[in-house]
């Protein structure tokens, strides 16, 4: 729905700009022309169409008519200035080929470093980049050769008469986009008399940047509503069996009785996520998203509603979309703490959990050390036992068929078979005096009591003891309170465990959290190297380091409109937001890309003024900038509403591409032709004192010998 939602706002769009039925269609086709091609790709990849590769789709469908736009807008200049159709087609083809393969190639450069990236998130995102890049590609050699094409055979000749000639539509429409781009030249021109303020902004825009992204929360997969929860439930460690399934049996019934669960599943005791009978679990599916109020608000309303069940603690969670590692513990993420020493790693765990308590943005703080179990020690007294002619292993046996699930004999019917398992009778399962009442048969053939051959103990001990690897680790896991990102609470535990845990403990987190805390290094070079890369393939293709500077000064407006919506909206800086972070310096980029290709052009041919030739630039090109960023705009301002099945997820991505599209729209064409002017000087400047120093090492006389 999402897909197809994008490609109808992006061809209404084109439609609105071009306001004819058959220059809209000659744009629209790179659109299905793109998807093939990309499907081709995606064919002998082997991938698949899931959550990443369908984002991707969406996101190019804004992307794959950009190059065609460009085309289109440029031979519809001259058609409109009164050249045949044909000549116009071949004239604006050639005259915008360069910029298109330019705009190509460095939005495809953005993808290299994903491509490359190492660890899970090189893994999460590859698919991603090879299918945004493979539809990016296509796109541009449809609009190479395809558009062009289809420009010469189905454009119509530019009537004369003017907009009258078009109806009344039309010449509203028309007068619309003249005042528009007057009102663009009269600012423009008034920026270019104070550039020093327009600089300032520019300026004011980097520090804006670091300030947003260091007060933006910060995290890694945002939490997606699947319609399934999670609810993990604990008793004591002295609960009984029978007391459990009691205490099992209230979660469940409230589990029921609540209006958006629409089914559930209750178990208790042993299996993947559970080793022990005081432990238990609850898988839920829940009522459409139209029927019930959002996932995160059902949990907090789970948490409160299983709280007052006396004897039992309960973890409700949703489901990450991607397990990462870790294991399913009561909560979403782990910190590990392990070391040789048991009584030195209980005793810190313990403390450590105890503080993790106190820190306001986490909740559901538990851990898996449950070292205070009952147990009842039977201590054979082996010369006792050894004289009356009993051995060790007929003691086991006894407690086995009295305590275990000994199978005695077979029930065998015509359609089925039933065991019969021995066991003690249940009054005296529960009282473990009852243990004295075992008696045991001597060599003689006399029955000898247990507690005459054996002494009990009561004892406390571990219910279990974890490892990490080879060495006994205890894992504390935790939940995050509404408004508390990731990010800070993996920096809040990991100063909590450089001031309280010793030397001899070591630590970690585990699952989702260590992949968080190694991916926002990573994340932090990514954009790095994207924008490195960039600059390498322009400075390749215009064979100069000063324009490429140019082109990518646009970058600060939009990481600052990216990361200021997302404070708006109130989401996190997470892997989502990231990608669309990296997809805006490809987009942004083109826009200048269109503006000092045609300034380059024109002082190619003769023009003398680098202002006059960047005004120029921007004013003929204002039309297809604009279309370019409202139709990548229309792609994804579906994703950014979340509309659709696991739209949660995306949400970040959507609004960080229309936020940073946004401000860098409004500022870029403002702050790149300032900004070419001033280089240019810096340029020419730079040249002249080359040749005077050329010159005057000319002069010098040659020193003999």
């Amino acid at each position: 729905f999402t897909l197809l939602l994008s490609i109808a706002l992006v061809i209404l769009v084109i439609f609105l700009f071009l306001r004819s039925l058959t220059a809209t269609v000659i744009p629209s086709v790179a659109i299905p022309m793109a998807l093939l091609g990309t499907f081709i790709v995606m064919y002998f990849f082997g991938y698949t169409l899931d959550n990443f590769s369908l984002l991707a789709l969406t996101l190019s469908v804004g992307f794959v008519v950009d190059d065609a736009i460009v085309m289109l807008e440029n031979i519809v200049r001259y058609v409109e200035q009164g050249m045949p159709v044909r000549e116009a087609a071949l004239k604006g083809s050639g005259e915008i080929g360069f910029t298109i393969i330019s705009m190509t190639l460095s939005l495809v450069a953005v993808f290299i470093p994903v491509l490359f990236m190492g660890g899970i998130l090189g893994r999460l995102l590859h698919e991603f980049a090879v299918t945004i890049t493979a539809s990016i590609l296509v796109s541009g050699l449809v609009s190479l050769t395809l558009t062009p094409m289809l420009c010469s055979r189905f454009l119509k000749p530019h009537k004369p008469g003017g907009a009258a000639a078009h109806g009344r539509i039309y010449g509203a429409s028309e007068r619309a986009f003249g005042a528009m781009v007057g009102l663009y030249e009269r600012s423009l021109r008034f920026a270019m008399h104070h550039r020093v303020a327009t600089v300032s902004v520019a300026g004011l825009m980097i520090v804006l940047t670091v300030v947003v992204g260091r007060a933006l929360p910060t995290g890694f997969l945002p939490a997606d509503d699947t319609r399934q929860l999670f609810v993990f439930t604990e008793g004591a460690q002295d609960v009984s069996f029978s007391e459990m399934v009691k205490h099992q049996r209230a979660a469940a019934a409230i589990v029921a009785a609540h209006p958006s669960v629409e089914a559930f599943m209750s178990a208790l005791g042993g299996g993947p996520t559970v080793s022990t009978i005081n432990q238990g679990r609850m898988f839920m599916r829940l009522k459409p998203r139209d029927e019930r109020p959002p996932a995160a608000e059902i949990v907090q309303d789970l948490r409160k509603k299983l709280a007052v069940i006396p004897g039992l603690r309960c973890y409700p969670q949703i489901l990450p979309p991607i397990r990462i590692g870790g294991s399913l513990t009561r909560a979403l993420y782990q910190f590990t703490l392990f070391g040789t020493d048991l009584q030195g790693l209980y005793g810190a765990a313990q403390t450590m959990e105890a503080k993790m308590r106190a820190i306001d943005g986490l909740q559901d703080v538990n851990s898996d050390l449950q070292i205070t179990n009952p147990q009842l020690r039977v201590a054979i007294k082996r010369d006792r036992a050894a004289a009356l002619g009993i051995t060790p292993q007929q003691i086991e046996e006894a407690l086995y068929s009295a305590y275990g699930s000994r199978q005695v004999s077979t029930i065998y019917t015509p359609t089925n078979q039933y065991y019969v398992i021995m066991e003690m009778a249940p009054e005296f399962q529960k009282n473990p005096d009852a243990l004295s009442l075992l008696y045991l048969r001597s060599k003689s053939g006399k029955a000898v009591p247990l507690d005459a051959v054996a002494e009990l103990k009561r004892e406390i001990g571990p219910l279990t003891v974890n490892h990490l690897g080879q060495v006994p680790a205890v894992t504390i896991s935790f939940n995050l309170k509404p408004g508390y990102a990731l990010g800070d609470a993996t920096r809040d535990v990991t100063a909590l465990a450089l001031r309280e845990l010793p030397s001899t403990i070591s630590y970690g987190f585990q699952g989702s959290a260590q992949a968080f805390a190694s991916s926002m290094q990573g994340l932090g070079l990514l954009l790095i190297m994207a924008v490195v890369v960039i600059y390498i393939v322009l400075g390749v293709l215009y064979e100069d380091f000063i324009h490429p500077l140019t082109i990518l000064s646009g970058l600060p407006a939009a990481s600052f409109g990216a990361l200021a919506t997302l404070w708006l909206f109130k989401e996190e800086l997470n892997v989502m937001g990231y990608v669309g972070i990296i997809l805006l310096i490809g987009i942004v980029k083109k826009n200048a890309i269109m503006m000092i290709d045609f300034a380059l052009a024109a002082r190619a041919n003769g023009e003398a003024s680098a202002e006059k030739a960047i005004v120029e630039a921007c004013l003929v090109r204002f039309r297809p900038i604009m279309m370019t960023t409202f139709a990548a705009l229309a792609a994804a301002i579906p994703i950014a509403m979340g509309l659709g099945a696991g739209a949660d997820s995306r949400r970040p991505l959507g609004l960080a591409v229309v936020g940073g599209l946004v401000v860098s729209q409004f500022l870029t064409l403002y702050i790149t032709p300032v900004i070419y002017v001033y280089l240019d000087k810096f340029t020419a400047r730079a040249r002249r004192h080359s040749a005077a120093r050329a010159t005057v090492t000319a002069g010098l006389p040659m020193l003999a010998k």
